[in-house]
């Protein structure tokens, strides 16, 4: 892994972030071509926020790279470039949580700083046989002080890395793989043949679903896109004009609702695909549209783009599909 290859604070902060909620051989390719782009912490907190969110593009979660860029801006302009070696200073920064913050100053300043992950509880619970909820939030604080116990001074980077790598490759979620774990005569689930039944875990509550209507309109060669707003849900993504509907909509109801909405003339609405995006609380169902639009009056957050200038706008996952849709037609 390319972040385990360097003590750069801003390097491992970026791969840390990274990992958050997204499976490391995703994180690989993403990680590189971002260090790339932005290979000092000055470089992101001057970098315009649109190409920020085109090289994110993709991981998802896209909050967590506005929050890198401010929390790095921050280092920049009161830490002098430098990422703070305490955590009190660190955990102020914007989206540094305490995972985020004992991951950087373990690996990146070798302090012995606990830095606790689902990984790391699960594995702990096996070890140490700790029944606690670990979905409650209030049992982060158990595990925190069983890291903070058992670290090692002398190499705290390689432990908090061991416990990291230990579940994410052999005491995983489900059939952990018991025979092959170097610590297994030290755990207590194991001894006690309960790696099955820990962690203990709630299920997350069912998620919302929402209906959309996504309609990819078209003027000659080019598209209408429409930035989201700059807060909530994919803020300041770009994506074809939605329609939020209760029950299925056909091309006429398109046509109709989208003329009116325009002050203009929407034609030939032509249902092209559909599919199911899902995100951590939320279920977007989305039919796709392709359609024809004519003297259309547009506001100031929609622009007619053609495919070469899409290719540079940061789109998220549901709008991706769409695309694909649209270039297996030969229409992008």
């Amino acid at each position: 892994m390319p972040w385990r290859r360097t003590a750069d604070p801003y390097q491992i902060w970026i791969s840390e972030v990274m990992l958050q909620q997204t499976r490391v051989d995703t994180v690989i390719p993403y990680y590189k071509r971002f260090v790339e782009k932005f290979p000092t912490l000055h470089d992101l907190a001057d970098a315009d926020e649109e190409i920020l969110l085109k090289q994110w593009e993709g991981l998802g979660y896209y909050s967590r790279a506005r929050n890198l860029q401010a929390g790095v801006r921050e280092v920049a302009e009161n830490y002098g470039g430098k990422v703070p070696a305490s955590r009190k200073e660190i955990s102020a920064l914007k989206g540094v949580g305490p995972y985020t913050a004992g991951a950087v100053l373990s690996i990146a300043y070798g302090l012995p700083e606990h830095a606790v992950d689902g990984n790391v509880m699960r594995v702990l619970s096996r070890i140490l046989l700790i029944d606690e909820d670990i979905a409650k939030p209030k049992t982060r604080k158990i595990f925190e002080e069983a890291v903070t116990g058992l670290i090692s001074h002398e190499d705290p980077s390689a432990f908090n890395q061991g416990l990291m790598e230990l579940g994410a490759l052999i005491c995983t979620p489900t059939s952990p793989k018991c025979l092959l774990c170097p610590v297994r005569e030290h755990c207590s689930a194991f001894l006690e043949g309960r790696q099955q039944e820990l962690p203990v875990k709630t299920k997350a509550k069912n998620t919302k679903a929402v209906n959309y209507a996504m309609v990819a309109i078209r003027n000659g060669e080019s598209f209408l896109m429409e930035k989201r707003s700059s807060k909530g849900l994919l803020a300041n993504m770009w994506q074809f004009p939605m329609l939020e509907f209760p029950v299925g909509i056909d091309g006429a109801e398109i046509e109709e609702l989208l003329s009116e909405q325009f002050k203009g003339t929407i034609v030939k609405a032509e249902k092209i695909t559909s599919f199911k995006h899902v995100f951590s609380h939320l279920t977007w169902n989305v039919d796709g549209f392709i359609a024809e639009g004519v003297n259309l009056e547009i506001p100031d957050n929609m622009k007619w783009v053609d495919s070469a200038e899409m290719e540079l706008l940061p789109i998220a996952g549901p709008v991706q599909k769409m695309k694909t849709a649209l270039k297996s037609r030969g229409d992008v």
